[in-house]
């Protein structure tokens, strides 16, 4: 079963070759485009215990050049995007299936060309193109799990998002999309409305509001929130906690203001929280995300694109913060 598929130190080097044309199972494609992550950033930083020397960046997406032996479900010339786990196809995380992600244990994107397992690509939405397609690898389908497949999202709840980055984008045009009401929270009134033009009931500014927990609930009349999207760690948990009703969830999917967080572990006992750690998803996600996506006809938002011989300046612009959405990487 795909859920129990065990790795080889085989597969591991396969993951890695390009050049030789594809082995039975594999698929070769032309990289078109790459999209970047905080992740990536973080694996530069250390935080992760990657391959030295890795090809980075988890998320890219190309046209299909030649398929080996045994391959049916993709053909030469298909528009395809990479899975972050090639070897997680469905069912429960272990720690086998999601031991290897691309751009950290093996060689990611960012490069003209690859060949990997067909497993490791998925066909693209229709109505999207490659700089579209190669944004949903980590940033749409971390949002997504965190959404439905863990946060167990149903319409007429409410969704906290944090921020206007990729993930938090995403997460609002899908909650959106499911019949959620949506707050955001940001630092940029500019964002703000943005992400108010996307659909966002509500939002609020945390550099006006430091507490910006008690603002939502003076917003919402009282602790009301069904599920935050947290995306901050240490200085956000405490407060995604203080506007979740009783029996609230919280997927945790960031850290991006600390790895350690202060909280009173009498307030998740009191409120029956569900806290759920999300590191992306699997293949089975990614499909059901793609049919979302297509039925609904949402489409990312990028704030704008680089040429590849621009990538260390994604890297940069990333890090400021002021982009909304996703960047992306022409390799064309």
């Amino acid at each position: 079963m795909a859920d129990t598929y065990t790795m080889s130190n085989g597969d591991l080097e396969r993951l890695s070759r390009e050049g030789t044309g594809p082995l039975p199972g594999e698929v070769a494609i032309e990289v078109l485009t790459s999209s970047i992550n905080y992740r990536d950033l973080a694996i530069r930083a250390g935080f992760y215990p990657s391959t030295s020397g890795v090809v980075p960046l988890s998320d890219g997406a190309g046209r299909v050049m030649s398929v080996g032996d045994g391959v049916t479900e993709l053909k030469p010339g298909d528009l395809v995007a990479s899975c972050f786990y090639p070897f997680w196809e469905a069912g429960p995380a272990t720690a086998a299936n999601h031991a290897v992600s691309l751009g950290c244990e093996a060689d990611g994107l960012l490069r003209s060309h690859a060949t990997l397992p067909a497993r490791a690509f998925i066909p693209a939405p229709n109505h999207l193109s490659a700089s579209e397609a190669a944004t949903l690898p980590c940033a749409a389908l971390t949002a997504w799990a965190a959404l439905l497949t863990r946060g167990k999202l149903v319409p007429g709840e409410h969704v906290l998002v944090q921020g206007t980055g990729g993930v938090a984008v995403f997460a609002v045009q899908f909650a959106k999309a499911m019949g959620a009401t949506v707050t955001v929270i940001s630092s940029s009134e500019e964002k703000l409305q943005k992400i108010r033009d996307l659909g966002a009931d509500h939002t609020v500014n945390y550099q006006e509001h430091a507490s910006w927990s008690e603002k939502v609930n003076e917003t919402l009349g009282g602790e009301s929130i069904d599920l935050a999207i947290e995306l901050g760690g240490a200085t956000t948990l405490a407060h995604s906690l203080n506007c979740l009703r009783v029996g609230g969830r919280i997927s945790v999917i960031g850290v991006l203001s600390g790895n350690e967080a202060n909280l009173m572990i009498s307030d998740v006992l009191r409120k029956w929280v569900s806290l759920n750690g999300i590191t992306v998803s699997h293949r089975g996600d990614f499909e059901a995300m793609n049919r979302f996506m297509e039925s609904h006809r949402i489409k990312p938002v990028i704030d704008h694109e680089v040429g590849f011989a621009e990538a260390e300046l994604a890297y940069e612009q990333l890090g400021v913060g002021r982009h909304f959405g996703k960047i992306v990487i022409s390799h064309q």
